[in-house]
Formats: structure tokens, C-alpha cells, sequence
């Protein structure tokens, strides 16, 4: 890491590389934390000792908040963290290896906490990308009419990640040193929601089955974030309405899997 800084010479540093599954992570608890927090210390000392000037970008996660009540929603940065899987723990760990330090250094260091991210490439990994894989192999003809969820009736907080990504480029350029900002549209939508919209753009139907490995113990039936901070400080709001997010969604995995079928013809 500290040759990559060296030959980079980086004026920001954008840190998201992490072992992001929280199903994974229950799997491996000890080495998502070992991977999460000393991946992100190498590139914190490598910064700070062969770049100092240059500023990082660390991303935490809305996971940080564990289980909120419905009526302390929306969530600011200034509640308490209380992480529910081992994946959240190691983006606790990040987050206040962050703040630490920007407080006992010179290096500028932003901490971002993304809420549900969602739109075109969404890795199928995450239920976004799930639904729409799922969804598209259905109409493709290469699954039952049959669509794998967990809880289809929480309510969650879900931004374009094309909106993201500009979230982080204004944080990466004037995020104040130390602080945490959140990322977040502030409105809840349901994940079945999500789903119904899906099979309607690719006009297929198809029966929703829970499968109980992917229900996750503690979760809160609402999770939503209050973005003013990061709107009043940097101007920054989700410009892109859930509905295109979840055509764009669908569509981009509609063509990867007519892509597929075509180069399995070759």
C-alpha cells in the first residue's frame, strides 16, 4: 500500500474496498473484521505517512445503526451504533478507526454512512441486484417462476448508487475533517414493493418464497437516514426516483442475462 500511495500521489483517496456480504460474514465473523479494519489501517498509515495533505474518504455502512425503533426514524449521524452482525461490527471498527484518526493527526479523514444502495451493476449479493437476477432469469426462461427472498415486508431506505457516487465526490472534496455524514433519500419503501415493480417492467409473474437463511435476527422493521447534513454543509440530494432506480436495475440485468444466453449460442 505505501508504494501505491507513493507512485499514485493521491490528492483523495476514496477507501470502499471491505468484505461487504453480512450473510458472509456470519460465515467468517473474526476475518470480515480482521479484513475490514486492518485493510483500511494499512491504507490510513500509507496516507498519513507518505501523503498526509491528501484526504480519505472512509464508507461506513447504515448497517452501523442496528435495529432503530420506527419512531426515531429518520436516523441522524449522532445516534448511538450498535451493530447487529459481524459485518456491521468491522464498519463500526473502520468508522471510528476514522474519526481516530483525524483526531490524533494532521490527516484529513471524511466517514460516510451509506444507507440501501441500488441501480445498474447492483451485484446480486445484495437484495437489489438479487431481485432483479432472479427476475430476469424468469423471463429469460432459465428459472421457475419463483422468486427467493427474505423479509419482503421491511421498509428500507434505498439511494441510486449513480447518486452515491456524487455523494462521494463532494464528501472526498469538502467533507469536513472528522465529521460523518450520512447518505440517505429519507423515504422508506418496502422490498416487496421493489420486487412488484420488477416483475411488472419485465412482465413476468412468479410466486415469492422466503427462505429462511436469508432472514436476518434483530432488524428493525424501518431503517431510514437524515441526509440534511451532508444537503446543508455540501448541497448534495438524491437526484434519481426509486421507480427509474428499479427500471435501470432490472433492465441492466435483463441485458446481462439476454448477453449471456447469446454467448452460450456462439
Amino acid at each position: 500500500m505505501f508504494d501505491i500511495v507513493a507512485d499514485s500521489q493521491p490528492d483523495v483517496v476514496h477507501h470502499l474496498a471491505a468484505q461487504s456480504s453480512v450473510s458472509a460474514s456470519w460465515n467468517d465473523p473474526l476475518g470480515t473484521l480482521i479484513n475490514n479494519a486492518t485493510s483500511q489501517h494499512h491504507v490510513l498509515e500509507a496516507v498519513l505517512n507518505i501523503r498526509p495533505e491528501a484526504r480519505v474518504l472512509v464508507v461506513g455502512s447504515c448497517d452501523e445503526y442496528g435495529n432503530v425503533p420506527e419512531e426515531q426514524n429518520p436516523v441522524s449521524e449522532s445516534r448511538a451504533l450498535v451493530p447487529l452482525n459481524p459485518y456491521a461490527l468491522s464498519k463500526v471498527v473502520q468508522d471510528l478507526m476514522g474519526g481516530q484518526f483525524a483526531a490524533s493527526s494532521d490527516l484529513q479523514v471524511v466517514r460516510a454512512r451509506p444507507f440501501l444502495q441500488i441501480g445498474p451493476r447492483r451485484a446480486p449479493r445484495f437484495v437489489a441486484g438479487s431481485f432483479a437476477r432472479q427476475v430476469a432469469e424468469i423471463e429469460a426462461g432459465l428459472r421457475e417462476p419463483r422468486i427467493t427472498v427474505g423479509n419482503v415486508d421491511l421498509q428500507r431506505d434505498f439511494t441510486d448508487v449513480r447518486d452515491v457516487v456524487q455523494a462521494y465526490a463532494r464528501l472526498g472534496e469538502n467533507g469536513r475533517s472528522g465529521e460523518v455524514y450520512n447518505i440517505a433519500s429519507g423515504t422508506a419503501h418496502t422490498l416487496r414493493e421493489m420486487v412488484d415493480i420488477m416483475m411488472e417492467i419485465a412482465g413476468v409473474r412468479a410466486r415469492i418464497e422466503v427462505d429462511p437463511h436469508l432472514m436476518r435476527r434483530g432488524e428493525g422493521q424501518l431503517l431510514t437516514g437524515d441526509a440534511s447534513k451532508i444537503r446543508d454543509q455540501l448541497g448534495w440530494s438524491p437526484m434519481i426516483p426509486f421507480e427509474q432506480s428499479v427500471r435501470d436495475t432490472v433492465d441492466y440485468w435483463r441485458g446481462y442475462v439476454k448477453q449471456a444466453l447469446v454467448r452460450q449460442g456462439d
